[in-house]
Order: C-alpha cells, then structure tokens, then sequence
C-alpha cells in the first residue's frame, strides 16, 4: 500500500534546532508545506552531502513556506554534536529530528529493523497534513535538494490550480496541461 494522499499518523519527537531543543509533532506541521527527509545516521558519508545541499536550498523552501525536517534514528544530543562539529552540517538551519525509538522512521515506512537505520526516504506534505511526494533511495544513492524544490513547486501549484497537471520537467512558469477528452491521444 502506497503512503501517497494518506496522512501522517501522529508522532512526537525531540529535534535539535537553532541551538536549541524543541518539541515536534504532527500538530507542529500542520496547516503548512512539510518536507521530511529521511537519511540513515550522523557522522557518516552520504548524509553530510545530502543535509549540506539541503542547507543551501533551504532559503529557497522557506520562501515557498515549507519547513523542511531532516530525520534520522539518531538522538537529537547526536545532532547537536554533528552540527557542533562538521562544517557541512553547521550550514543546517532546518529542525533535526532524533528518532531513536524508530516510531517516525516506521510511520513513514523507511525503516530498516534490522539494521535500525531509516532508508534515504523523501516525503513532501501538505497543508493537510497529507503525503503528496515520495522517494525513498537505497541507502548509498544521494539526493539533489534541487530536484525536490521542483517537486514541491509541482505539488503546490497542482494544489492551487484543480484540474491541471505538472507535465515531466516541469518548471515554474511552464506549461501544465488540463486532462480531457480532447487532450487523450495528442500528447
């Protein structure tokens, strides 16, 4: 069963943040654009990349007003000490989930239970607090946060205009095209 237009199930969480502890939970996402990215563990290779291109796109989601959230199954006293420590990870503005007790990881289906490490997994949320975009990656595949800002563009404007779809390479500004009768066959 896809997770795609469900909605996600309640959870409460520590995050590290702007110096600071703070509690997060799925009222604290609600009635705004989320993007929750999930990545295997502090102190590793891939995942510095990943937090870092995030880092520098993140004023570009803020704009769009979409707090973005990384997670890992990692306590948020680790993050602190990752972003105490890595210059990848000091460029990090955006809330750092800990999830030691695995509940988000597995709510969002990327969790590996026997490793007990969450899969590279992507998920943009809605207002509604409903899943609109996943992409979940083995755990030695990279993601490009500016792909993802693309993603969210896509679902936030197929949001506001109904009846319209965001065709492949989608770019704000482009073309949408409006499904129909007419339309079938011509593309």
């Amino acid at each position: 069963m896809s997770l795609i237009n469900t909605t996600i199930k309640p959870f409460k969480a520590t995050a590290y943040h702007n110096g600071k502890f703070v509690d997060v939970s799925e009222q604290t996402v609600a009635g705004k654009w989320s993007v929750f990215v999930f990545y295997p563990a502090d102190f590793t290779f891939v995942c510095p990349t990943e937090l870092e291109d995030l880092a520098d796109h993140y004023a570009e989601f803020q704009k769009l007003g979409v707090e973005v959230y990384s997670v890992s199954t990692d306590t948020h006293f680790a993050h602190k000490a990752w972003h105490d420590t890595s210059d990848a990870i000091k460029k990090v503005n955006y809330p750092m989930i800990g999830d030691p007790t695995h509940a988000l990881s597995r709510n969002f289906d990327v969790l590996i239970e026997e490793e007990g490490v969450a899969l590279r997994g992507t998920f943009v949320v809605n207002p509604a607090g409903e899943i609109k975009v996943l992409e979940i990656h083995d755990l030695g595949i990279g993601r490009d946060a500016s792909e993802l800002l693309r993603k969210v563009k896509a679902a936030q404007y197929i949001a506001s205009h109904p009846g319209e779809v965001c065709p492949a390479k989608w770019e704000e500004g482009a073309k949408t095209l409006t499904p129909s009768l007419d339309l079938v066959g011509k593309i």
